[in-house]
């Protein structure tokens, strides 16, 4: 009796890059407005740090999503952190060093 061969799964699609022109939210400066691309932790974040699950699931709750529009209204003075934004409705502040887990399209400001 012949046992028929596994299906094998088809291949995984690559995952999707960053747009392009999107800047991690950290690099912003104040007054920059945009709209959030991609919200996802890569990696731990050393010592002090949330763990990468961790961070982008409190990212997500404080509503930093895709399609998002904020703004840069606040840095602070040593070092520019914690930074304070204007996400859609509300004000969030956050660290530098959790910014930079979310991309954003920065609009260009008419000159």
């Amino acid at each position: 009796m012949d046992v028929p061969a596994p299906i094998a799964p088809p291949p995984a699609s690559p995952a999707p890059g960053p747009a392009p022109g999107a800047v991690r939210l950290s690099q912003a400066r104040l007054g920059d407005r945009g709209v959030i691309a991609a919200v996802g932790a890569a990696a731990d974040q050393g010592p002090g740090g949330l763990d990468a699950q961790e961070l982008e699931r409190r990212l997500l709750e404080l509503g930093f999503v895709e399609g998002a529009t904020l703004e840069v209204i606040h840095e602070g003075g040593i070092g520019r952190d914690p930074i304070a934004v204007r996400l859609d409705d509300m004000r969030v502040a956050l660290r530098r060093r959790d910014a930079t887990e979310i991309l954003i399209l920065i609009e260009e400001s008419p000159r």
